[in-house]
C-alpha cells in the first residue's frame, strides 16, 4: 500500500507545501495567509527545512531582515509524490 509522507501529511505543513508549490513566499506573508502564529510557523518551517524540503533565504540584517522560503527540488518531488499517492488512494477508495 502507498504511504503518505508523514512530514507533509500534517495539516499545517501540507498547507505550507501547497502555498510554496506556487511561489517563493516571505515569512510574514506566509504567516498571514495561513493564519498561524510566528512561533508556530517557525516550528513548522524548521521541520521542513531540516528535512531538505524547503530552502530559507534571509535578506537584510537585524530587525529589518526578512526570510523567504521556497521548495527545494527534493521538496517539489516529495510534494508531487504525496499528491500522486493521495490520488491513488482516493481513486482506490472510490472504486471500492
Amino acid at each position: 500500500m502507498d504511504e503518505l509522507d508523514p512530514l507533509i501529511h500534517a495539516p499545517k505543513r501540507l498547507r505550507i507545501m501547497t502555498v510554496l508549490s506556487t511561489a517563493e513566499v516571505e515569512f510574514s506573508r506566509l504567516q498571514e495567509r495561513l493564519g498561524l502564529s510566528a512561533p508556530d510557523l517557525s516550528k513548522q518551517m524548521r521541520q521542513l527545512v531540516d528535512a531538505g524540503y524547503v530552502e530559507a533565504r534571509k535578506t537584510g540584517k537585524g530587525p529589518g531582515s526578512t526570510t523567504w522560503y521556497k521548495l527545494t527540488r527534493q521538496g517539489r518531488r516529495a510534494y508531487d509524490d504525496y499528491l500522486a499517492t493521495l490520488r491513488r488512494l482516493l481513486d482506490g477508495a472510490s472504486a471500492s
